[in-house]
């Protein structure tokens, strides 16, 4: 059987790909790797990907936005980056994207901590539990400070 030929399942290696696309946007590297359970050449992966990209059908750009539009409103800047990394996209490409998260992050921080506890911390106990919290969602350590108000004396 010949690599460009479909395989038993029926869908050519181009038609799963855009299929993929079709329901969201994927990274170029998370593409990859969806395509390469259907095929063992990776020259053809990679050169249907660069035909994809030419006719603008799959972009990392447009991918980190709709991550970021997907994911921002319950994750810090740390955690959204990290998946960003995760999903192939390299830290140059992502710095204008990491600066606008990181002026949002002050209100952001606030939304997420509004919604889960509304009252500020009462005690040290209170204060670390909520700490963890916010941090665990990627949020800044000083996002979190600013936020809760400092605890110098605990």
């Amino acid at each position: 059987m010949e690599p460009s030929s479909p395989p038993r399942g029926g869908l050519s290696l181009k038609a799963r790909a855009i299929a993929y696309l079709s329901r969201r946007e994927h990274s170029r590297v998370e593409l990859a790797r969806k395509l390469s359970a259907y095929c063992d050449d990776a020259a053809e992966i990679e050169q249907l990907l660069d035909m994809l990209q030419r006719g603008n059908w799959q972009s990392d750009a447009r991918f980190a936005e709709a991550l970021v539009q997907r994911t921002s409103a319950r994750q810090g800047t740390m955690r959204i980056m990290q998946t960003l990394r995760q999903h192939g996209l390299p830290d140059e490409a992502l710095d204008d994207l990491r600066t606008r998260l990181q002026d949002s992050e002050g209100v952001r921080v606030r939304a997420v901590w509004q919604r889960k506890f509304g009252a500020l911390p009462v005690d040290a106990r209170d204060y670390a539990r909520q700490y963890r919290f916010l941090a665990s969602r990627g949020f800044s350590s000083d996002s979190v400070r600013r936020l809760l108000g400092a605890r110098d004396e605990d």
